[in-house]
């Protein structure tokens, strides 16, 4: 029978398909996938260079006229047709196929560099039951008569991120050897993921309540710890104090959205999967609220720890500063110790430079500003790994403190690979290009394996600026244009009204006027700004990435050009295919009248 596109697609009844155990269960997981990495070490750097307090003004505006609408549109269009991204776009129409497509690779690509990330973070927990911590001392050189040359031109925490883990390479053109310990990780990583997704939401189900709920009781001990730290309060008032005029500059606007876009984990089919395995009388609209806020919630709560952690940085690193300088003073004056506090530093300072410039500018001191070790923002691997390593180990008791952070950014890691594997896992179910008879728990394990076996390329000594590159462009592109045709497939695809009569026969009342504004309207044009910002601000940047080079222990700058456009535009390349793929189709089935083919979207 032919079928009609002009009828929607009819939500289908109770059937066969896994259940979650119960509503708490369902919520914790689409919270878990939301809640990332991100979370912790991006949203807190954006509220620092963005006018601390400020910075909240563009956000929840982004979030709430681009971050809920968006995600009670994916939470409802999984439930109503119970079914995954690429199935459900598939039902809609076979032009809007290939958004499910597109949705499958991002969730491919980002699973294999995210587990890598895990890797780094499960090699730094196993070295955090070391005493002292291996990253807070420099090694001896070879002949063991000093410190080793290129610790200690840089530091130890430096040394250990750049050279003991990743044993990085000048650049990517280098792609030196594979790392064996990073090897292990990942084997174990892909093992707990496994295990973890072996049936589907069954396995994922029960171990979410851990890696969900493990984040926020480490983030309140830290919060506990954070704010008895001295310069904890400097770090938050940096933090939070608003600084209106950079609302002025549309870069703050851009990143505001664009976090909001990719904490909420939009587009990349999870979110689909999660809600088609919920019964379809669902209060979906709800659901989208619920996550929306404590997703948001997290993010500033978690804030508060991290800027305790790094006010105290700062203010260690402002008082090591001026001791140093005190030392130098009193030798050179031949003054009684402690004559020279750090209270009557500047006062002291001021005398004898009014007194004796010639020695106090032969002394060469150190500018110490609390300011500017505050100002040292960073975000990403640099925070987790660099910064926040440092700061644990200043803090008493590091080992303890080193190992729950790095429990909770695994937790928090895995918790948002569930999501990821399901956007991977459930549309192949779907696809039918896999058969029935083989069981769930090989069809995991070969999936787990291949992507082992791919990832094994970020263990090289040029891993490292792969996962950048992944990171960076990858996952970004791609997620706005799926998302734009998301929400333009449901309002003038599907259509408005029809949708919302699912929905309201979902949770039993119709979309208000404030969904169906931003759906229609708001939303994509919002999402269209932000690509044409997002390309703008690319294409303006020079294309380049940093590199460690060991000779100078700093930055270098190489082009990567060519790389940076096949990744950006490989992901989405799938929409457009398939549609005139499913254009060709249908117009030869039209013309050799194989099949009548009728409905709105013929006439369009």
């Amino acid at each position: 029978m032919s079928k009609d596109l002009s009828v929607p697609p009819e939500i289908p009844k109770e059937d066969g398909r896994p259940k979650w155990d119960n509503k708490f269960q369902y919520i914790l997981s689409c919270i878990g996938f939301a809640v990332g990495l991100g979370n912790v070490w991006r949203f807190p750097y954006l509220c620092q260079i963005h006018g601390g307090g400020a910075f909240l003004i563009p956000y929840f505006i982004a979030l709430l006229f681009e971050g809920i609408p968006l995600l009670h549109l994916e939470l409802a269009l999984g439930q109503c047709l119970r079914k995954g991204s690429i199935g459900a776009w598939n039902t809609i129409s076979p032009y809007l196929g290939g958004v499910g497509i597109g949705s499958w690779m991002v969730s491919v690509l980002v699973s294999l560099y995210y587990n890598t990330v895990l890797t780094w973070v499960m090699w730094y927990f196993t070295n955090s039951f070391q005493e002292p911590l291996p990253w807070s001392v420099c090694p001896l050189n070879e002949n063991r008569t000093g410190l080793n040359e290129e610790c200690y031109k840089s530091t130890a925490v430096n040394y250990f991120w750049y050279r003991k883990t990743l044993n990085i390479t000048p650049d990517v053109t280098e792609t030196g050897t594979l790392q064996w310990w990073l090897i292990l990780c990942l084997a174990t990583c892909w093992a707990i993921v496994y295990l973890c997704t072996i049936r589907g939401i069954e396995t994922t189900g029960k171990a979410i309540y851990v890696t969900a709920i493990f984040p926020y009781l480490v983030l309140t001990i830290f919060l506990i710890h954070g704010l008895t730290l001295p310069g904890a309060t400097d770090g938050l008032a940096y933090l939070f104090t608003p600084n209106l005029n950079t609302l002025k500059n549309p870069r703050v606007w851009l990143d505001a959205a664009t976090q909001i876009f990719f904490s909420l984990s939009l587009a990349f089919g999870g979110l689909i999967a999660f809600s088609s395995y919920n019964p379809p009388k669902n209060d979906c609209e709800k659901d989208a609220v619920t996550v929306a806020i404590v997703n948001s919630v997290t993010s500033l709560y978690a804030s508060i720890p991290v800027f305790s952690v790094l006010g105290f940085k700062a203010t260690t690193g402002y008082w090591d500063c001026l001791d140093r300088n005190i030392i130098n003073v009193i030798n050179e004056f031949d003054l009684p110790e402690e004559s020279i506090m750090r209270q009557n530093y500047t006062a002291w300072i001021s005398y004898l430079n009014s007194s004796h410039p010639e020695k106090i500018a032969g002394l060469k001191l150190k500018s110490c500003d609390l300011q500017e070790f505050l100002d040292q923002s960073v975000s990403g691997t640099g925070l987790a790994f660099i910064i926040f390593t440092q700061a644990i180990i200043l803090m008493p008791g590091s080992q303890a403190w080193a190992i729950l952070f790095f429990v909770m950014l695994f937790s928090l890691g895995l918790s948002s690979m569930f999501g990821n594997i399901e956007g991977v896992f459930t549309p192949l179910l779907e696809l039918r290009i896999i058969s029935k008879s083989i069981p769930k728990e090989l069809l995991s394990g070969i999936i787990c394996l291949i992507s082992f076996l791919i990832t094994l390329c970020f263990t090289l000594g040029s891993g490292s600026y792969w996962i950048d590159i992944f990171d960076s462009y990858a996952g970004s592109v791609p997620l706005l244009v799926i998302a734009f045709f998301e929400v333009i497939g449901v309002a003038y695809v599907y259509k408005m009204k029809r949708f919302s009569k699912d929905v309201k026969w979902m949770t039993g009342r119709k979309p208000n006027l404030y969904w169906q504004i931003t759906w229609r309207f708001i939303s994509p044009l919002l999402l269209l700004i932000v690509f044409v910002a997002f390309v703008t601000l690319q294409i303006q940047k020079p294309a380049s990435y940093a590199a460690w080079n060991p000779k100078y222990v700093c930055s270098q700058i190489f082009s990567k050009l060519l790389i940076k456009a096949r990744l950006v535009y490989f992901s989405p390349l799938p929409h457009p295919l398939k549609s005139l793929s499913s254009t060709a189709y249908l117009h030869n089935a039209y013309s050799v009248r194989t099949t009548s083919v009728t409905g709105a979207l013929m006439n369009t």
